[in-house]
């Protein structure tokens, strides 16, 4: 035929060479292809989503992210986060985390935040941190600390002080929201909502302010923002200051919100778990 042999005579003996293969392959050879056929047909293992909420309210206020999340099946826990700072709140958000088997996506929400830096630390399990409208510490700071670094947080004139005696029997302080903190905590909320939310809410203890970070989870998480454009709890500079920093693979920017993102815009919310759902997973 000399050399210059056809494309298409090329491709068939390709084809022949590669069906004589096919006869001479060995069981075990078959069944691995087979198996492998099957795993790419299997569904992949949906995370169970974790929403830790912050202070000033309680693990209702993921109650509609929760519902976006679970009509597409992800296993979801809303868990009770105690707001007594870092060394209680990280740890017991942590035991969470342990008791769960399979990947888990991490949210949280305002002082969460710093709950979950704190709490992923070294949990294998955790393959996602989701951040809305949140605090992100880094090793050696404290909330006091980042909220005082951009104006424009107008929560501490609409928090309440009240003694209450710990275990030890000192005293210390808590924090509630008043009844006239919506403009500063859920502008964007209708006023009965706000009201439920008031009524309901878990308060902080002061100190939560003061307590260092001692652990950074997303430098070896991956990690998601969003930003509430009219927040006035967390300032949005903080936010966007503080999701760069820790290189967010999405930062998405709600323009009206207020700080309760999960409540106002909870589609959005739940849209951006689901991408860090899907980006790990």
């Amino acid at each position: 035929m000399g050399t210059n042999v056809s494309r298409r005579k090329v491709l068939g003996a390709g084809a022949a060479l590669a069906g004589s293969a096919a006869l001479m392959a060995t069981p075990f050879e078959a069944s691995a292809a087979t198996a492998a056929q099957d795993d790419k047909a299997a569904p992949k293992v949906k995370p169970t989503i974790v929403l830790v909420h912050g202070g000033y309210a309680d693990s209702s206020c993921w109650n509609a992210v929760i519902k976006e999340l679970q009509s597409k099946g992800y296993p979801t826990i809303a868990g009770s986060n105690p707001l007594r700072g870092i060394p209680t709140d990280a740890p017991y958000i942590g035991s969470l985390l342990d008791s769960i088997s399979g990947p888990v996506v991490l949210v949280a929400h305002s002082m969460g935040g710093t709950v979950i830096t704190n709490a992923a630390a070294g949990k294998s399990n955790v393959k996602a941190l989701v951040y809305i409208s949140a605090f992100v510490p880094d090793v050696g700071e404290s909330q006091g600390g980042l909220i005082a670094m951009f104006p424009g947080s107008e929560i501490q004139a609409v928090s309440v002080p009240v003694p209450y005696t710990k275990p030890d029997g000192t005293t210390g302080t808590d924090l509630y929201l008043s009844k006239d903190g919506q403009a500063a905590f859920a502008a964007d909320v209708s006023a009965a909502t706000f009201r439920l939310l008031q009524a309901t809410q878990r308060p902080f203890d002061v100190d939560s302010f003061t307590y260092t970070t001692t652990a950074a989870a997303w430098r070896t998480i991956p990690s998601w923002g969003l930003v509430a454009g009219r927040d006035k709890t967390i300032p949005p500079a903080a936010e966007r200051f503080m999701y760069n920093r820790a290189n967010c693979r999405e930062i998405v920017e709600l323009p009206t919100s207020s700080h309760v993102a999960m409540i106002s815009h909870p589609q959005a919310v739940a849209n951006l778990i689901q991408d860090a759902a899907k980006a790990t997973s």
